[in-house]
């Protein structure tokens, strides 16, 4: 039996979806329906038959009569030229007055190329490295593999050493992570700086990073004011301590005008690099000045951490020589012996 419009009537019952779910599960299996025939429309560059559309395309089969399939067929086809699908309609020779077939256009369904500049190839990167251990791990693994399959490759290698390392430097983020997106108070030991660790009660406004460190800026309920914590100070586990959505976030506050001015002006000071050509990419794109050479550039850049920016250079490898100053090019070296397994050594003379 089936309805007017073709569609397989379905008997009501106490056990059947109520109302807007059924609606919503007829709409699940249009939307499926639909896929199922792009995908058997476009996989082949034959012309297909009603009836071999009709064995493809599984919602189909369960049709009860011919009638009912002609007509969902026919409406579905206008609902994919309304997407826009580009459906065509013709015969394997036109000489002859064969039965109607059906196909795509797959020239004119692809998607055009998609093509990323270096610095949107770093950025897209850089994303998914930064996320990898987090909490958004998933969506941005599964970002990168569509990328992939459209043949776009993202430049990982110019980003070796700079993604922030959430898990094992920073404990901390993933919890206050979660609890600035559910808006739920907190609490944790905090260490100050000279000073003796002591138990903070704070609603999580914000995660910010500034000058390659993680701050937390929030509301200190024992202080009853706004404050901000650098994570690499959290001392203990973060625990929750109220309800998610248990308050508001103050509306027009800017977190990074907040932590700079509370963290102030970070010193800085230059590094001359010896870059190989067509590695860097990310270390070029911040520098101050790029000496090009024959298959080596120098490349100057600001340092404000030594320690912070030897992780970063040094996981260059052999792509990136530290010429000045020499701390970092002995910090650049520490790591690179400790890597190699070598003691320590004096610097003079060998490559960072």
């Amino acid at each position: 039996m089936a309805t007017t419009s073709g569609t397989p009537a379905t008997p009501a019952t106490s056990s059947g979806p109520p109302g807007g779910a059924a609606a919503a599960a007829r709409g699940a299996r249009r939307t499926e329906r639909l896929l199922n025939l792009v995908i058997a429309l476009s996989a082949t560059r034959r012309w297909l038959t009603k009836e071999q559309i009709r064995t493809a395309v599984p919602q189909y089969a369960d049709c009860a009569t011919t009638v009912a399939f002609e007509r969902m067929f026919e409406r579905d086809k206008e609902d994919l030229r309304e997407l826009g699908v580009p459906l065509e309609t013709g015969g394997e020779d036109p000489l002859f007055e064969d039965e109607a077939g059906y196909r795509i256009d797959r020239e004119a369904y692809a998607l055009p190329e998609i093509r990323f500049t270096p610095g949107e190839l770093a950025v897209l990167s850089l994303a998914s490295r930064v996320w990898q251990q987090a909490s958004l791990a998933g969506p941005a693994t599964r970002a990168l593999v569509k990328l992939r399959s459209l043949g776009v490759e993202p430049d990982e290698s110019s980003l070796i050493g700079v993604e922030p390392r959430v898990r094992t430097a920073e404990p901390a983020f993933d919890p206050l992570y979660a609890a600035t997106r559910d808006r739920t108070p907190v609490s944790f030991t905090y260490r100050r700086a000279g000073g003796e660790p002591a138990t903070r009660h704070v609603e999580p406004w914000a995660i910010v990073s500034w000058h390659g460190r993680w701050y937390l800026v929030g509301h200190d309920r024992d202080r009853d004011d706004s404050r901000v914590f650098r994570l690499s100070r959290v001392a203990s586990a973060v625990k929750r301590i109220g309800r998610a959505g248990s308050y508001e976030v103050p509306e027009g506050i800017d977190p990074r005008e907040i932590v700079a001015g509370t963290v102030g002006p970070t010193t800085t000071r230059r590094a001359r690099l010896l870059v190989r050509s067509g590695a860097g990419l990310t270390l070029r794109r911040r520098a101050r000045t790029v000496e090009a050479g024959e298959r080596e550039d120098v490349v100057v850049v600001d340092v404000s951490d030594v320690e912070m920016s030897a992780d970063e250079l040094a996981a260059y490898g052999a792509d990136v020589v530290v010429l000045e100053p020499p701390e970092l090019r002995e910090a650049v070296l520490r790591r690179l012996r400790g890597a190699a397994g070598q003691p320590a050594a004096d610097s003079a003379g060998g490559p960072a």
